[in-house]
């Protein structure tokens, strides 16, 4: 009953989500296009529920620039502008993926969707959190977020899977909302973002 009521619930509230965001979602859309952020909506494969890749979205934060020896995409530092920092502190970014809650490859609550090149990095403990749909916030991310190393960030994504019920989603809601009022845990201690997940074990 829990998950049925889950997914009715994240399918209302991100129809509603996706109107009453709209013209801000519109207002970011342009901000970003002025900055330079092009296209605006960036798209990647990402992992989902039961190991399912799906194209994930959400708003530009970095630019495509490139080494112009090598053509290698610069380190996300020099990458990453300052309209990019604004999406990324106020979550602006992530208002894309109310879609994919409304599709059913997201669902409002759950571990974030990562990388289809972790796959095989991921100890047998860790991969359960592909057992629940991903979520555009989840425990994790009201626990530190990207602050977080990549050991302790899964180990609460798995905790997640194993205790989720309606008074825990509603508790990260609760404390997702507090979050956006003071963002913390945007970039890993000393990088821009989150550096790449290489296969620690637990």
């Amino acid at each position: 009953m829990y998950h049925f009521t889950k997914r009715l619930f994240d399918v209302i509230a991100a129809a509603f989500g996706l109107v009453l965001a709209a013209p801000v979602l519109a207002l970011a859309m342009l901000v970003a296009w002025r900055a330079g952020l092009r296209p605006v909506l960036f798209r990647q494969t990402r992992i989902g529920w039961r190991e399912r890749p799906f194209t994930f979205i959400k708003l530009r934060t970095m630019t495509d620039a490139r080494h112009p020896a090598t053509g290698e995409l610069l380190p996300d530092t020099a990458r990453l502008t300052a309209t990019g920092q604004w999406l990324r502190r106020t979550s602006l970014d992530e208002l894309p993926q109310l879609w994919h809650v409304l599709t059913g490859e997201m669902s409002l609550v759950g571990p974030r969707p990562l990388l289809p090149q972790y796959l095989p990095r991921y100890s047998p403990r860790q991969a359960q959190r592909h057992r629940v749909r991903p979520g555009i916030t989840g425990w994790a991310q009201v626990n530190g977020r990207n602050a977080l190393a990549w050991p302790a960030r899964l180990e609460l994504d798995v905790w997640y899977v194993e205790h989720a019920n309606w008074r825990l989603d509603l508790r990260i809601l609760w404390l997702t909302a507090r979050h956006l009022l003071r963002p913390r845990g945007i970039s890993a201690p000393g990088a821009a973002t989150m550096p790449e997940f290489r296969g620690e074990t637990e």
